[in-house]
């Protein structure tokens, strides 16, 4: 949806946050259904954590991807000390 068309949309929506709509197997569904009531909070406040926190896995995972190929090339006589970068 272009972004024009998007915030038209948003501004006609309840909430203020925009919403998503997503098409689950039953079986995933059942289950999120199962987690959300055992946690006490909506199906809705579950699949935004989750999301959340699977959008922190994926970051976490290109970081180390990153900071892996840094290690790599890395030469300690060329690393500043302690009191040079903090003092």
């Amino acid at each position: 949806m272009p972004k024009d068309n998007l915030s038209q949309k948003g501004a006609d929506m309840p909430a203020k946050n925009p919403r998503v709509n997503v098409v689950l197997e039953q079986p995933v569904y059942n289950t999120l259904h199962d987690l959300a009531e055992t946690q006490g909070v909506s199906m809705s406040m579950l699949m935004r954590d989750l999301v959340k926190e699977a959008l922190e896995l994926h970051e976490d995972r290109a970081l180390t991807v990153f900071a892996t190929e840094r290690e790599k090339d890395f030469q300690s006589f060329e690393a500043l000390s302690h009191d040079e970068t903090w003092g």
